[in-house]
């Protein structure tokens, strides 16, 4: 996947953009709007979307620091990336909505395997943290569907800054 000098600038702002507004959201807890850029940003560039994903990685471990709760980061994106690959074009924009939700509410779950092998849980561990934090998992995926109205009108804009990029 060869990338074009203009695509690695706005990959870069597009990553940077992520965790920018993961920080202004940081005073609710579990509200964000990675799901949304990461929903719109696979149905505008697909594979590529990897590129400010992972920019948005690296800048979440460099601010917040490369600590063992980082690993994670490093497949569960990747995750939501994946179940919008694999939806066929032009779905009810409801499909981007519950896919952004669903992804939410399964955080928890989806984190837990790392947190199970890196701090020695059982598998009995395993469920008991994920019962903790499901309050935290119900507030993320509800607000990962409120927030995914911000989908489609995200992905028209992308589509605009693409052909306007085209043009040039």
């Amino acid at each position: 996947m060869r990338l074009k000098f203009s695509e690695i600038a706005v990959f870069g702002m597009l990553g940077a953009l992520m965790y920018a507004s993961k920080v202004l959201m940081e005073v609710l807890p579990n509200v964000h709007l990675i799901g949304v850029f990461i929903v719109a940003l696979t149905v505008v560039y697909r594979a590529k979307a990897l590129y400010p994903i992972y920019i948005f990685v690296f800048l979440t471990g460099l601010f917040n620091g490369f600590g063992l709760w980082w690993i994670p980061y490093l497949y569960i994106w990747t995750v939501l990336w994946g179940v919008v690959m694999l939806l066929p074009k032009n779905v009810h924009p409801i499909v981007y909505m519950i896919c952004c939700g669903l992804h939410g509410l399964l955080f928890g779950i989806l984190y837990a395997p790392a947190q199970a092998v890196i701090f020695g849980l059982s598998f009995k561990g395993m469920l008991s943290w994920i019962a903790a934090g499901l309050v935290y998992d119900c507030i993320h995926g509800v607000s990962n569907f409120v927030c995914g109205f911000l989908i489609v009108p995200l992905i028209k804009l992308l589509k605009t800054a693409q052909k306007k990029l085209i043009k040039q």
